[in-house]
């Protein structure tokens, strides 16, 4: 057995079955096809990569065959490669994924002109229909030469899909390699989300008890983030607002930041949440705010009495800016035992379309044990990690 189908499925099956042509040119970013090719197997991808002659003085064929169990095609031969994966046949291969794209082969595929491996597969999956996507690396002089984002218009018109590249200084640099995954699961996966604009609200808020203070919780955020990640896989225009937590935010979602029920409230007034077809709201949101001492309170007091005022219900703000957005929204109880009537009263009190309950124990933690309800009546048990659970949260927006 190959060394790769050691790793075929560790992370996940989001890929299984599905087979990707990785081209890959002349660019420096060659050194990451390694990386990008192990973690497309990591998630059941069958990978067969292509190079140019160019990229075989980067990196060598064998480093790709080690990574992937199939040898590069660096010149098309009488077995027609390129028309076996990307023509007009019965199997057709479900991506051709170029990564890392130089200017030049953009420009060649955009003008039609076929005088290497990849840009002959390139013409030949545009021609038949096979998804295309493109992830550009070089000199941010050449990304911005004018002439280049025509080829790249011209080639978004015809269907072709682009990752922008990360700039940094005078480089614009292959984004990491989570994000180019990210993007293959997102074009050839599920895609039941697409078109559908989302927003998840996440994290914890945190309210000021004097001017270096504040009052948290233990949310993780880990929940929202995990959300986020599925929707942009099944091809959700996804918006996350995001509070106080530990999971950082991946380099491909949006996010805005808040921190206190009031930047909350803000947010829903001036942002247009009726765009939204779906809103989730797992965030853990005070129930209770402190008033605000000025200042710093000092230190060696016995004791200390602060006074809370109720918060404002986020729910009500949401449904009334978007009411005709599915809405889902999270109920926490210490018992589980609780949680089935609570989280039935939150589901009818603000009219939500569904409603997820769970207990103390998914705080911060990588599992959780959740409750789903409907406003049809449905109800289930689902246990589990909180990325495979995000799935089912999310099928309750189809």
């Amino acid at each position: 057995m190959h060394p790769a189908e050691e790793l075929r499925g560790k992370k996940s099956n989001k890929l299984l079955r599905k087979r990707i042509v990785l081209g890959v040119t002349g660019s420096i970013a060659a050194v990451e096809s390694i990386k990008i090719a192990r973690e497309l197997i990591r998630h059941g991808a069958e990978v067969y990569p292509v190079m140019t002659s160019s990229a075989t003085r980067i990196i060598h064929p064998d480093a790709l065959e080690f990574a992937t169990g199939h040898k590069p095609v660096i010149e098309l031969t009488g077995k027609t490669e390129h028309v076996t994966w990307c023509g007009l046949v019965q199997n057709p291969v479900d991506l051709l994924l170029i990564s890392p794209c130089t200017a030049n082969t953009i420009s060649k595929i955009a003008r039609g002109i076929d005088d290497t491996p990849v840009t002959t597969c390139a013409t030949t999956a545009i021609g038949s229909g096979v998804p295309v996507l493109i992830a550009p690396a070089m000199h941010l002089s050449m990304y911005d030469h004018k002439i280049l984002q025509k080829n790249i218009a011209i080639l978004k018109d015809h269907g072709v899909l682009f990752i922008d590249p990360f700039v940094q200084g005078t480089k614009a640099k292959l984004p990491e390699v989570n994000e180019i995954v990210e993007t293959v699961i997102r074009a050839v996966g599920k895609r039941d989300l697409l078109h559908k604009k989302l927003l998840i609200i996440g994290g914890a808020t945190a309210e000021p008890v004097d001017d270096i203070r504040v009052l948290t919780n233990r949310s993780s955020g880990k929940t929202a983030i995990s959300l986020a990640m599925n929707a942009f896989e099944r091809g959700a225009d996804v918006e996350l607002w995001y509070g106080h937590a530990t999971e950082p935010v991946p380099s491909y979602i949006p996010f805005t930041g808040f921190e206190t029920v009031a930047d909350l409230l803000q947010l829903i007034k001036n942002i247009k949440t009726k765009h939204f077809d779906g809103i989730i709201v797992c965030a853990a949101i005070a129930n209770y705010i402190p008033k605000k001492q000025k200042g710093k309170i000092p230190s060696g007091k016995d004791t200390l009495f602060i006074m809370f005022k109720r918060a404002p219900i986020i729910l009500e703000g949401l449904r009334s800016q978007a009411p005709h957005a599915k809405l889902i929204a999270f109920k926490t109880e210490e018992k589980k035992t609780n949680v089935r009537r609570k989280t039935s009263q939150l589901l009818k009190k603000y009219h939500l379309d569904g409603a997820v309950g769970n207990t103390l124990a998914g705080f911060g933690s990588k599992d959780n044990e959740i409750l789903l309800l409907t406003k049809k009546g449905n109800s289930s048990w689902k246990k589990g990690k909180k990325e495979e659970l995000a799935s089912v949260i999310l099928d309750m927006l189809r």
